[in-house]
């Protein structure tokens, strides 16, 4: 998946490079802000990971709920930006 930057915590921009993390992304996000942007690029994660769907559908899907949700970031400086490399994303 190419990346899609985003913004988590306290706005730190990070490279979401995989359907797996934008699924512990998406399913870390506070239940009581859940809607059915969400739950669309939920579900096509989970196509992704189960082969249904491909994984350019799901980037867009996951690209449209950030982009809702006001997570993408904007370009940034290259020594700001982190990799995602395990570990669980936080959506504040």
């Amino acid at each position: 998946m190419r990346p899609v930057s985003v913004l988590v915590g306290l706005g730190v921009p990070v490279d979401i490079t995989s359907v797996l993390d934008a699924y512990q992304l998406l399913n870390d996000w506070p239940v009581h802000s859940r809607d059915i942007s969400h739950s669309i690029a939920l579900n096509a994660c989970k196509g992704v990971l189960t082969g249904e769907i491909e994984t350019e559908t799901a980037r867009g899907l996951f690209m449209a709920f950030a982009k809702k949700h006001d997570l993408l970031a904007p370009e940034t400086i290259p020594v700001l930006r982190h990799r995602h490399g395990g570990g669980s994303l936080r959506a504040q």
